[in-house]
C-alpha cells in the first residue's frame, strides 16, 4: 500500500501527533548524527473500516474488538465502531431529497450519518474481547477510531456466515486501516463468481478512487473504473462485471486513491464453491510469503502479477512442517509485466500444513499474489482467501476465536525463530494463558493453539516474535454449515502499535525564539 513521503519537518511533526512528543537533532559536522537511539512508544490514535459483510438475507455477522495490554499505553481512551453510509451520494445523506425529514434532535450528516446514531460496537477494556452481533441484508459498512490506551494494537474482526446461496459459508475479514493503494490478485470476473470491491470512506471529506483490472493477457478496458466518488463515512460496493465486459477467471484489482483515503477490501462470491473475503496483498516486491494454508486443502490456485513491464521469473517453494520443498512440476513461475499469471497446485498439501514462498530466480522484479484454498469435495465444496502478507514483527494479533473451531500456522522462511502465543480472556470470561514456541527455519508449524482458563465467548490470539528471524502467521476459523466444512483464513501482520520516536541530546526549543 502506498504511503505518501513526508518531509524532514512533516515526519516530526507526523510523530509528534501520534505519541505526544517527537524531537530530533541536527548531524554534527563529521556528519555523525548525536541523536540517540530511538523510542518506541505506543500509539495514541489508529483507524480501521470494516466493509458491509454481505448482501444475503442469511447472513449472520459478528464483530469482534480487542486491544492487547501494551505496557507504556496512556490510562484512558476509547474505541467504538459507526454505522457508515450504505451508498454514496446525496441519497445516502439528504433524507430530504426523498420526502422526509431527520427527526427530532437528530441533525443529517455526510454519508448518512446523524448525530443521534449510537456506536454498534465499544471496547470495554484492553486485554478482553467485545462483540456485537448483526444480521440480515441491511448492515452497513463500519468506519470506527481508538484512542489512548485503545489504541496499540487495536484489531476488529468482522465474521459472516450464510447459509445458502452465491458464497455461502463462512467469510472473514479483519478490519483494515485506511490507505491510498491496494493490489488483490485472485479476484475473478468469471460468469460464476460474483466479485465485489468495497470501498469505505472513513474521513469528512470525499475520496477519488481509480479501479484497474488486470487479465492474462494484460489490462482489462473498463467503462467506469476512473474517478469513482466515495462520499465521507460511505461504503461503496462495486460489482466487478460492471467495470469490464470481459469474462476471466484470474483478474488482479488495482485499487489506486487520487485524493483522500479508503479502507478497501474484495469479496469474492462462487456460485458453487462458496466464498471469501480477498484482502490486499503486500506491496509489490521481489520475495513473497503466503502463510498457513490448510494441511487439509484439496486444492490450491497461486495468482500472481508483476506491475510494470518487466516480466518476473520466480522460485516457487512450499515450507511444510518437516522443511522447505519443490512442488513437483511447479518450481518455477514465469510472470510476464503487466498481466495476472495463475497455476494449479492441485493438492499440493498432502495432509500436512504449509506456506508458499515466492522468490527471484534471477533477477528483481516486483510482485504481488494471493492464493485461494478449497476445502471438501462435491457440492461441499467451501473456498478461502491467502494474500502475501507481512512478516508478525513485533506483534500481530487475530480475534473471533473459539476452543474448538481454531488453527493457527506459523512460518520461519529464512531463519529459526522462537514466538510467544497468548490467548486473552474470553469475551464472556475466562483467564489469559501464554505458551512459547520454537519454529525451524523453512518450516511450517500447525501449533497447538493455547486456549484460556474457564473459556466463555471467545478470546483473542497474540503472537509476538521473542527471538530469531522474521515470521509469518495465519489463523483459521473453521465451523460446521449445514455438512460444509465451512472456514476462512486471516493473516497476522504486524499491528503497528508502536512507533519509533527518536530522542534529541539538546533541547531545541531554544530555536524557536
Amino acid at each position: 500500500m502506498n504511503r505518501t513521503t513526508l518531509s524532514f519537518i512533516a515526519g516530526v511533526g507526523a510523530l509528534a501527533a501520534v505519541t505526544g512528543f517527537a524531537a530530533l537533532t541536527s548531524p554534527d559536522a563529521s556528519g555523525a548524527s548525536p541523536a540517540k537511539a530511538a523510542a518506541e512508544l505506543p500509539v495514541e490514535r489508529t483507524s480501521l473500516v470494516c466493509p458491509a459483510p454481505s448482501s444475503s438475507d442469511l447472513a449472520e455477522t459478528t464483530y469482534t474488538s480487542f486491544t492487547p495490554v501494551t505496557k507504556g499505553a496512556a490510562s484512558d481512551g476509547k474505541a467504538e465502531l459507526l454505522s457508515a453510509g450504505e451508498e454514496s451520494g446525496a441519497a445516502a445523506g439528504d433524507k430530504s431529497a426523498k420526502g422526509e425529514k431527520a427527526g427530532k434532535g437528530e441533525k443529517a450528516g455526510k454519508g448518512g450519518r446523524t448525530a443521534a446514531d449510537k456506536p454498534v460496537l465499544t471496547a470495554k477494556e484492553p486485554g478482553k474481547p467485545v462483540t456485537e452481533d448483526a444480521s440480515g441484508a441491511d448492515s452497513p459498512a463500519l468506519v470506527g477510531t481508538a484512542d489512548g490506551k485503545f489504541a496499540p494494537g487495536w484489531t476488529v474482526q468482522q465474521t459472516t456466515q450464510v447459509a445458502a446461496g452465491t458464497g455461502r459459508g463462512l467469510q472473514g475479514v479483519n478490519c483494515t486501516a485506511p490507505d491510498t493503494e491496494f493490489w488483490f490478485p485472485g479476484a475473478s470476473t468469471a460468469p460464476d463468481r460474483t466479485d465485489y470491491v468495497h470501498l469505505t470512506n472513513p474521513d469528512d471529506s470525499a475520496a477519488v478512487v481509480d479501479i484497474e483490472l488486470y487479465g492474462k493477457d494484460g489490462a482489462l478496458e473498463t467503462t467506469v473504473g476512473e474517478g469513482i466518488t466515495v462520499q465521507p463515512h460511505s461504503g461503496e460496493p462495486i460489482l466487478l462485471s460492471t467495470l469490464t465486459s470481459e469474462k476471466q477467471d484470474n483478474v488482479t484489482v488495482h485499487v489506486s486513491v487520487r485524493s483522500g483515503r479508503v479502507g478497501a477490501s474484495v469479496q469474492a462470491l462462487d456460485d458453487k464453491l462458496g466464498g471469501d473475503w480477498l484482502a490486499a496483498s503486500v506491496d509489490p516486491t521481489g520475495s513473497l510469503v503466503l502463510p498457513g494454508i490448510p494441511k487439509d486443502a484439496t486444492a490450491v490456485r497461486l495468482v500472481v502479477f508483476a506491475p510494470g513491464e518487466t516480466d518476473a521469473d520466480l522460485k516457487v517453494r512450499l515450507a511444510s512442517p518437516s522443511g522447505s520443498i519443490t512442488p513437483a512440476g511447479n518450481e518455477t513461475l514465469h510472470v510476464k509485466g503487466g498481466m495476472t499469471s495463475a497455476v494449479d497446485l492441485g493438492d499440493v498439501m498432502r495432509g500436512e500444513p504449509g506456506s508458499l514462498v515466492l522468490t527471484p530466480s534471477d533477477h528483481f522484479v516486483p510482485v504481488v499474489a494471493a492464493v485461494r484454498v478449497v476445502r471438501g469435495k462435491g457440492a461441499a465444496q467451501e473456498t478461502a482467501f491467502i494474500p502475501a502478507g507481512r512478516a508478525v514483527g513485533k506483534r500481530a494479533t487475530a480475534v473471533d476465536n473459539t476452543a474448538k473451531g481454531t488453527r493457527l500456522s506459523v512460518t520461519a522462511p529464512s531463519a529459526t525463530a522462537k514466538i510467544k502465543v497468548t490467548a486473552s480472556a474470553g469475551s464472556e470470561g475466562g483467564s489469559a494463558v501464554s505458551k512459547t514456541y520454537t519454529v525451524k527455519s523453512g518450516t511450517t508449524q500447525e501449533v497447538e493453539v493455547p486456549v484460556p482458563s474457564g473459556l466463555k465467548g471467545t478470546y483473542a490470539l497474540t503472537v509476538e516474535t521473542v527471538s530469531g528471524g522474521p515470521v509469518y502467521a495465519s489463523r483459521t476459523l473453521t465451523s460446521s454449515l449445514d455438512g460444509v466444512s465451512a472456514f476462512t483464513v486471516q493473516a497476522l501482520p504486524d499491528d503497528r502499535g508502536m512507533v519509533a520516536v527518536p530522542e534529541a541530546d539538546e533541547d531545541l526549543s531554544v530555536l524557536q525564539k
